[in-house]
């Protein structure tokens, strides 16, 4: 067998391995702010995705709470803070924010 051949491209090989592993750590750093970009576009699409939720949550009850006992529309105009506060806290929860008391209040 050709063992000189096999060496020159083991090392031609380990050579282009070791260059692009140099050149990844110079990238490393831009990645990551892209990682962080990223993640941040995620959490405010997440927030306000909640927070429409649970505004038209809130809004689809009033309304049909409105036609069940014909008192159009203030059951749904009644709701409609009910939404904001609920779509609030569910901003809250999700960032991680708060009063810094554990799941149990004390």
């Amino acid at each position: 067998m050709d063992d000189g051949r096999d060496q020159q491209d083991f090392e031609r090989r380990l050579a282009a391995a070791r260059a692009a592993a140099e050149g990844s750590g110079r990238h490393k750093r831009a990645r990551s702010e892209a990682g962080a970009a990223s993640r941040a576009i995620n959490l405010a699409m997440r927030l306000g995705v909640e927070l429409v939720a649970a505004m038209v949550i809130a809004v689809v009850v009033g309304w049909g709470l409105d036609r069940l006992f014909h008192t159009t529309p203030w059951l749904m105009i009644l709701m409609v803070p009910v939404g904001m506060a609920a779509g609030l806290r569910n901003l809250v929860r999700a960032t991680g924010t708060g009063s810094g008391t554990d799941k149990h209040g004390a």
